[in-house]
């Protein structure tokens, strides 16, 4: 028996043959379509990186947290918690998780029926609606007291610890790329003098903590089929405690950007203002009612610090010899810094039309 039939069949779970196929196509978790033979429910198997997630159980903790928090808040407000939230299926055990023989980390999710994702938005008006699911998520969770929760990637959105990850392989030239990569070095530092104005608003108390995704993009919102109305936020891994400016600036530097984030025709790249527009009217339907105006003036400068952050990631990862992000071409993750930059200056270029969008 292979592992993850083993896993499967460690849940509570309907008897009968098992169908196990990949699904989707995240580059961090194993994930398989489940069928068993006689139902015509379907469900999620996956296995859940334990190097991205060194604490599994941390992770399952904070899902069920959440998802527990948010059926309660949908049943008040009218909604459908089986379709409007994650739900976990046990393991026989009673916990949220198993362990196979080779010590992997698996746990199960019924697929929400009658919903499709989308991996990139092709119109406004469905990353309009993606900006709205994500701020009903968050407007869900407004409430909650996102201190409890557990920070699964430690300091995943410290952008002064991004830049030190990178002056530390500038320092090491594991790769021996530093000269070929001067101009996108003196790009960065002419901006690392901002890179810490959001979390010190949140220290000086203009910001306030909230539950964050971290990972708000377009296809992690599940869409019903006939209608293409946002019904459920997935893919919670990520979940802890943030700042807004951090999911609305993942929308909008995963979503408006008119060009692939690997794309070496920098001329392509640039900050789609239409778009941009669309999953601001979206997110603040939801959240402008329970947003301060401070924190509605922190948003773009959450696209602005997310482009950055990304951009000094990939850099750094081209100066260390490509060994956290996967890579398919010589001078990929290079490529990958270039387009962020491109696009961190197509922000800047838009500023005055991004907040303008906001008001």
């Amino acid at each position: 028996m292979d592992a993850r039939t083993e896993a499967a069949l460690a849940f509570c779970l309907p008897e009968g043959e098992l169908t196990l196929t990949p699904f989707g196509n995240g580059h961090i978790n194993r994930t398989f379509a489940l069928s068993i033979q006689g139902q015509e429910e379907r469900w999620i198997l996956q296995q859940i990186n334990s190097y991205v997630f060194p604490r599994p159980e941390q992770v399952q903790e904070n899902i069920m947290t959440v998802t527990s928090y948010l059926r309660d808040v949908i049943a008040r407000e009218g909604g459908d918690p089986e379709r409007e939230t994650m739900r976990v299926i046990p393991a026989k055990d009673g916990k949220t998780w198993y362990r196979d023989f080779e010590g992997n980390w698996w746990r199960v999710f019924p697929l929400v029926s009658g919903t499709v994702s989308r991996d990139l938005p092709d119109t406004p008006e469905l990353f309009r609606e993606c900006g709205r699911t994500f701020g009903c998520f968050q407007r869900r969770l407004t409430n909650f007291p996102a201190g409890e929760l557990h920070e699964t990637i430690a300091r995943f959105h410290d952008t002064p610890n991004r830049v030190r990850q990178l002056e530390d392989a500038v320092v090491r030239n594991a790769a021996g790329r530093l000269k070929e990569v001067e101009p996108q070095l003196a790009f960065c530092r002419a901006r690392y003098g901002r890179t810490g104005e959001l979390v010190k608003a949140l220290e000086r108390g203009e910001l306030p903590l909230r539950v964050t995704h971290n990972d708000t993009k377009l296809n992690n919102v599940l869409l019903d089929e006939a209608t293409g109305t946002g019904v459920c936020v997935v893919d919670l891994d990520t979940v802890m405690p943030g700042l807004a400016a951090y999911d609305f600036g993942e929308g909008i530097r995963t979503g408006a950007c008119t060009a692939a984030e690997d794309e070496q025709d920098l001329s392509r790249v640039s900050l789609s203002m239409p778009m941009y527009r669309a999953f601001a009217e979206g997110y603040l339907s939801e959240m402008g009612s329970v947003m301060s105006p401070a924190e509605i003036r922190s948003l773009p400068m959450g696209a602005w610090m997310m482009t950055l952050e990304n951009g000094l990631r990939f850099l750094a990862d081209y100066l260390n010899g490509d060994v956290y992000f996967h890579v398919s071409r010589e001078k990929h993750n290079l490529d990958r810094a270039k387009v962020q930059f491109r696009l961190l200056e197509c922000m800047e270029e838009n500023w005055e039309e991004m907040m303008a969008a906001l008001s």
